[in-house]
Formats: C-alpha cells, sequence, structure tokens
C-alpha cells in the first residue's frame, strides 16, 4: 500500500529513500522441526523468503549465522532464493555474521555478492557424518541386541554392532558424491574469484579475511554499512520477519494433549540442542 501511494505522490513529495528488505537466516540446517529451538529448512524459511522478495528494492539483503547441517535443505534453501531472485528480478547481497560454513556457506552461494565480517568464520567445504559405537556398552551391562531384517544391508550402520569396512566404504561413496555436488556449486557459483589454493575444498575454513583473499567471498564489512555506502545514506533496512506464536506454532497450554505435546517437544528439543551445540563447536562457538 504504501508503495503504491509513494508513486500516487507528485515526483517532488517523493522519498528518495530506498528500502532493502533483510531476512536472518540464523541456526543449524535441520529438516525435522525443532519448537524449542531455532533451525533453518526449506519450510522454516519458505514464507519469509517469499515476502522479502514481494518488495519493490533494487536488491535482498540476506543475513546468514549458520554452522551447516543437512545437505539437502541447505540446497533446497540455496535454490529457493535464486528461483526467487530470477523470478523477481532481485540481485541478491548475502552478510555473513559469525559463521557460514558447510551447508551455511552453501546458502550463501545464493548470493550475487558475499560480504563478511573480517572476524567470521566462511568456509569447511565438505561433507562429515558422525556417530557412536555402543556394541562394547551394551555388553558391559547385559544387554542383548536383536536385529532382524529382510534385506542384508538393511542395519548397515548400526551403531549397536561392529562397524563392517564394506558399510564404512558405502558410506565414504555417497559422502564423495555429496562433496562433488558442494564442490561443483561453489565452482559454478564463484567462478574465476576464486583462488587456486590445494585447501579449498578439503574442509578447512577460514576467517573472513582470509575468505575474502581467497575468493569465497566478495568483500568484508557489515550490512548497514555497505548498503549505506551503496544506495545513499538515506538507505532503510527493513526486516522481514515471519509472526511467530508460542514455541512457533500454535500449542494448547491446557489438556492432557497439549501437556503431551509440549513434553514431547521438550525431549526433541534437547536431543537437537546437543546435535546443535556440536556443530556450532567445531567452529570454535
Amino acid at each position: 500500500m504504501k508503495q503504491l501511494l509513494s508513486r500516487l505522490l507528485p515526483k517532488s513529495l517523493r522519498s528518495d529513500a530506498v528500502t532493502i528488505p533483510v531476512v536472518r537466516l540464523q541456526g543449524a540446517i535441520m529438516a525435522s522441526a525443532s519448537p524449542m529451538r531455532q533451525h533453518l529448512s526449506l519450510s522454516s524459511t519458505a514464507g519469509v523468503l517469499e515476502k522479502a522478495f514481494s518488495y519493490s528494492a533494487p536488491a535482498v539483503a540476506i543475513s546468514i549465522n549458520s554452522p551447516g547441517g543437512s545437505p539437502v535443505q541447505s540446497r533446497l534453501i540455496y535454490k529457493r532464493i535464486r528461483d526467487l531472485a530470477k523470478e523477481k528480478n532481485r540481485k541478491v547481497l548475502v552478510f555473513v555474521e559469525d559463521v557460514a560454513a558447510s551447508g551455511g556457506y552453501m546458502i550463501a552461494l545464493a548470493g550475487d555478492e558475499i560480504i563478511a565480517d573480517p572476524s567470521s568464520i566462511v568456509g569447511s567445504i565438505g561433507v562429515v557424518s558422525a556417530g557412536f559405537g555402543f556394541q562394547e556398552m551394551i555388553g558391559k551391562i547385559g544387554v542383548e541386541r536383536r536385529v532382524h531384517t529382510s534385506g542384508r544391508n538393511k542395519a548397515i550402520l548400526d551403531p549397536f554392532q561392529p562397524e563392517k569396512k564394506e558399510d564404512v566404504k558405502h558410506l565414504k561413496s555417497i559422502q564423495d558424491e555429496l562433496h562433488e555436488i558442494f564442490v561443483g556449486l561453489v565452482k559454478e557459483r564463484r567462478g574465476g574469484r576464486l583462488v587456486e589454493n590445494d585447501d579449498l575444498f578439503t574442509g578447512l575454513f577460514w576467517s573472513g579475511e582470509r575468505g575474502h583473499a581467497l575468493g569465497l567471498v566478495d568483500a568484508l564489512g557489515d550490512m548497514r554499512s555497505y548498503l549505506k555506502s551503496r544506495y545513499g545514506e538515506k538507505t532503510r533496512l527493513k526486516l522481514v520477519s515471519q509472526p511467530r506464536g508460542l514455541f512457533g506454532r500454535r500449542v494448547s497450554l491446557f489438556g492432557t494433549e497439549g501437556r503431551a505435546e509440549i513434553a514431547a517437544a521438550a525431549t526433541a528439543g534437547l536431543l537437537q540442542a546437543a546435535e546443535e551445540q556440536a556443530l556450532w563447536r567445531r567452529y570454535g562457538l
């Protein structure tokens, strides 16, 4: 409505200030929802991205602070941003806060330009899988593991059974395929801006300043200063967000069903919190 009214006003009365919509993407990237934790997935970001790209503006600014997570959700978010940028003919400016690593950096690749704080963390272009082996523990506490399958590989990498070389080999082949997809995306988006470096695609990560030297980011700075220098001192930043209820959704606080939902959400939240903390701590955060 404001945009329509602005067009109806005489040119002499119109404001020459540029408004840039801003989207903040923060948290680990996970496919499953967690009412107790902030996380990123296509379902949790699609609405706010659609809203941001609906503004009549020369660009959409996206702030990223993520240690990575699900490679599938990372690529889906990346693709949705690029699809909207093409559909709406908008430039995308990505700003890195504390960290844009692994899947977080994959999302950052959706930017036509990537701007990072000199002290931020960028990179970690690789694929990782982690878990635990409990086979000795259950033996010590007198627990017998029973697994019945209708396919000889259905129980592959079972954490309660000894690890098999052929299982690890299969997992590694999948990781290599995912790594190639990631590397291909980096080369496609960054092109000739990348500097030749043997460690670039090994999973190492760097400071924003070093990432700039390697061609992983285009410039160093912060969102407000960068946008004002680009679009003028009168540039305004408009944070775009979605309204959220208690725990990010509507739940009843009364009755057995409401209490059960909250209890289940709390349990799931604790597990995801541990997983998310492990991701952040890889980068000293």
